[in-house]
């Protein structure tokens, strides 16, 4: 039955909403419509995200921000599978799978009053917990593979892959920010790489490193220490030292331009 269920919503309408970044005072016209007048600014029909997820799945993410008085309209449109647009005068009938996601324990907001009880029970029909990405570091290389590849697509570069030294970095880091942490700095270093690896110099807020210099190509420099919350790593200690020590630079002046 579960199998015939998704087949019967493949190839429909399949609507990403993120509640965490919608102005609260939009949040009703962008989640359930409105009607032309209905407010300032409302020059046109809108239909709202229900009404285009129609037939198909709407995607809440990030579902633990929306406001109180939303959640109850929220759980109206699940029980009743109708919309009420703002300034609508009729209720407009909908039939759509609603996927939810969020970084925060419901469980604790539906104690603390900041979540309904009522919508939790509604939403938590069947959960999947993902860890997070700290507990699965398998997932890492592939990952790192898939961004790199679909960043090249993206901005036209040509990087093969991050180099053995950026990996084990990468595996020592904690990701507190979970997959978007990871998919951000993959991003930034594909942009900044000069090369065709990826270097650990490439991700310095990781690694603490600056960019190195040219001149200094051949200098060994050690797998950099991830940097996680230390304001200054061990690894941009060492780096500042070593080229003090080749007499390029003082520890004050560290800047340097890429190789």
């Amino acid at each position: 039955m579960r199998s015939k269920a998704l087949r019967e919503r493949a190839g429909r309408p399949f609507v990403t909403v993120n509640c965490g970044a919608i102005p609260e005072n939009l949040v009703e016209s962008i989640l359930f419509g409105h009607v032309k007048g209905s407010f300032t600014g409302a020059t046109d029909n809108h239909a709202g995200k229900f009404v285009e997820a129609n037939g198909g799945t709407l995607f809440l993410d990030e579902v633990g921000e929306l406001p109180l008085d939303t959640q109850v309209k929220l759980l109206r449109v699940l029980q009743e599978g109708e919309v009420d647009p703002v300034g609508g005068k009729r209720p407009t009938k909908v039939d759509v799978r609603i996927i939810s996601a969020t970084n925060k324990d419901l469980a604790k907001l539906v104690a603390d009053n900041a979540f309904r009880e009522d919508l939790y029970y509604r939403l938590n029909v069947f959960p999947i917990e993902a860890p997070p990405l700290r507990d699965r570091k398998e997932d890492l290389t592939t990952l790192v593979q898939r961004f790199i590849a679909r960043f090249n697509a993206e901005e036209g570069r040509t990087v093969r892959g991050a180099s053995p030294a950026t990996m084990q970095m990468l595996m020592n880091f904690d990701w507190p920010g979970n997959v978007r942490q990871l998919e951000n700095s993959v991003f930034r270093a594909v942009i900044l790489c000069e090369g065709d690896m990826l270097e650990p110099e490439d991700f310095p807020q990781i690694s603490g490193l600056k960019p190195l210099v040219a001149a200094n190509d051949a200098l060994p420099l050690e797998v950099p220490v991830p940097a996680n919350d230390h304001h200054v790593t061990a690894a941009h200690v060492a780096f500042q030292e070593v080229m003090t020590a080749a007499g390029e630079v003082s520890p004050t002046t560290c800047r340097g331009v890429r190789r």
